[in-house]
């Protein structure tokens, strides 16, 4: 099987997740993660996504990881992604291990993607 190395070009993945926290290029960060293509921003969670309306057209989508399973999205959420869609960028839900395999997979592309991501 041959394998091949994946180039970020600069830009962030996750290497791992878990215990309520993420791991980013060895260093371990507790609580909410938001990864833009500007790098790591500090953000509070859900509902809140100011950080990435603010930033909406540095990127075509944004995987919003809620936790170890999906549910419905309190209507907080759910206005809150629909300002964020309205200004351009897909949003999609999914459970945050899904999420992080997903970004990286796309970052991997050199797709415009971002992250939100609640930890487990």
């Amino acid at each position: 099987m041959r394998t091949f190395e994946v180039s970020f070009d600069g830009r962030i993945p996750v290497d791992g997740y878990g215990a309520g926290g993420f791991r980013v290029r060895g260093a371990v960060h507790v609580g909410p993660l938001a990864l833009l293509p500007d790098g790591i921003v500090a953000w509070d969670g859900l509902p809140d996504l100011a950080p990435f309306l603010e930033r909406a057209e540095s990127f075509d989508v944004l995987l919003l990881g809620v936790g170890p399973s999906v549910g419905p999205l309190p209507e907080r959420v759910a206005a809150a992604r629909s300002a964020l869609e309205a200004r351009g960028p897909g949003v999609e839900v999914m459970a945050t291990p899904s999420a992080c395999r997903t970004y990286n997979v796309l970052l991997g592309e050199g797709r415009r993607v971002a992250a939100a991501l609640m930890p487990i």
